[in-house]
């Protein structure tokens, strides 16, 4: 389950213009779309505890306070992040939500195997929320672990419209005291340019122009020579802000617990276009999970976390006062909270930790816990996802297409899927599979269960998965420009 970083020879290319994807309006394909029966007939089929979760969520405009910069965004509820939803594996969960937004919108709950009219993604699984509209989701949840919510709708994901979605597993022992849940994220709203114009530079770019559009005062300068792609193995814009838990390094979110206590800590990259490398100051971090399933424990003084990636860790807290530190990779500044257990004073909203420096814990290093892994079996489909694009124009495609222009992944019920992933460019790519897990490598092997996978450059790796939820999903880079720019396909059920 290694990833392989072998060369690729890559072919010519035939791009188009970006295509703005908005809403993710359906395009053509050879995929049929399963019957609602057969949606309902899993459904009806999952674990149930019985219990019941209501939620009322709305999202609506707000002002936010950025260390002292009062901002315009949008947010689900009152805070950035979100309040998070919290339920119990086999609980119903309906969420009445409402759009209070001049704009349609949706939501998206990301990481979580549930029915697929209720995936969130207009044009394919759900309808679109008007402005002024609501629509009632109703769904089981069948797996636990760290998960989030956000709109699949445009570049509605690079403003504040997040939150954690955790589910709970009652047979899951607790070796820990208390929790922190951890929100790391990419900021442009009210301190630089707006993510439509972000994306608007990024895509009409010259080759060498300057292409970034969120840097310091919305001037358009990226790092790394002022083309705004942040470094090789960055993302493609330079944000004036990174934040955790919706607080800027000079008035940080504030952890608090006893010295002595194990705590777990629940990371989640809502990033747009961030990959983040974290530690914890003076303290190493045993990692338990990765996208909800367990991993054998392996202990580390950073971990790396792709857009979309969620990490579990474990950490036996010293006493004093200790940043915790996301540094973008490839870019300049930081994100910070502080964990506080008893005196002392913070360094300054600057300080970088010495953990940093080491080479950090990623997907390679991770092997699946006795009884995550998925059951042996060979694959009945083995389909290609070849990830590429270029710069300028500014186009990404999978299997050479834009969405727009997509051939769909196909798959029938019951069958063993594995999709062989290359990245045939010199950027990342964190790769995200709706409705489903898959394992790294083959099924029943030792790779982690997972449901984003950060794919490096001029890499390559199988992921195997069981097709059990009928529908028609999205596969897609969960960097929100390469997604918007294109890097999207669908999985369909056959009928």
């Amino acid at each position: 389950m290694s990833l392989s970083r072998r060369q690729f020879v890559v072919g010519a290319l035939g791009v188009g213009a970006g295509i703005g994807l908005g809403a993710c309006a359906r395009p053509s394909g050879r995929g049929a779309l399963v019957s609602p029966s057969a949606v309902a007939a899993v459904e009806a089929g999952r674990h149930t505890t019985g219990a019941m979760r209501t939620v009322a969520l709305t999202a609506r405009p707000l002002s936010w306070d950025l260390a002292g910069r009062i901002v315009t965004t949008w947010a689900y509820g009152d805070t950035v992040a979100g309040a998070a939803i919290r339920a119990t594996v086999g609980d119903r969960v309906k969420v009445a939500f409402t759009n209070r937004l001049p704009v349609p919108t949706s939501v998206h709950w990301h990481g979580l195997a549930i029915r697929n009219d209720m995936d969130g993604v207009p044009g394919v699984t759900t309808p679109e929320v008007a402005a002024g509209g609501t629509l009632a989701y109703d769904f089981v949840v069948a797996t636990a672990g760290t998960h989030w919510f956000h709109p699949h709708t445009g570049l509605q994901l690079d403003r504040g419209l997040y939150a954690p979605f955790i589910v709970d597993d009652p047979a899951e022992k607790a070796a820990y005291d208390a929790e922190y849940v951890v929100v790391l994220d990419d900021w442009t709203d009210g301190v630089g340019s707006s993510p439509e114009q972000i994306f608007a530079a990024l895509t009409s770019a010259t080759a060498g122009g300057s292409n970034g559009m969120g840097g310091m005062g919305g001037n358009g300068m990226g790092g790394m020579g002022g083309n705004g792609m942040g470094g090789m193995d960055g993302g493609d814009v330079t944000y004036p802000l990174y934040l955790i838990n919706g607080h800027a390094p000079e008035d940080p979110d504030v952890l608090t617990a006893k010295a002595g206590q194990r705590v777990r800590l629940r990371i989640i990259n809502a990033g747009a276009d961030t990959i983040f490398k974290v530690a914890l100051t003076g303290h190493d971090m045993t990692v338990t999970h990765t996208d909800g399933y367990q991993v054998t424990p392996v202990t580390t003084s950073a971990l790396r976390i792709g857009m979309g990636e969620r990490y579990d860790a474990v950490v036996t807290l010293k006493d004093g006062v200790f940043p915790l530190v996301a540094e973008p990779v490839g870019k300049a500044g930081l994100a910070r909270a502080l964990v506080r257990t008893g005196a002392g004073t913070a360094p300054a909203s600057s300080f970088r930790p010495g953990e940093l420096n080491g080479y950090p814990l990623t997907v390679d290093a991770l092997t699946v816990a006795d009884g995550a892994a998925l059951p042996t079996r060979e694959p009945d489909s083995v389909q290609p996802v070849a990830l590429s694009g270029t710069m300028s124009p500014y186009v990404w495609t999978i299997n050479g297409h834009t969405y727009d222009q997509t051939e769909p992944l196909t798959i029938t019920q019951g069958q063993a899927g594995r999709l062989r992933i290359t990245n045939m460019s010199m950027m990342p790519h964190p790769l995200h599979l709706h409705g489903h897990t898959f394992q790294v490598g083959a099924a029943g092997g030792t790779g982690p269960r997972k449901d984003t996978v950060l794919v490096p450059p001029m890499a390559a790796l199988d992921v195997d998965f069981v097709a059990d939820n009928p529908g028609s999903w999205m596969v897609h880079c969960h960097n929100a420009y390469h997604a918007e720019a294109g890097m999207m396909t669908r999985l369909d059920y056959l009928t």
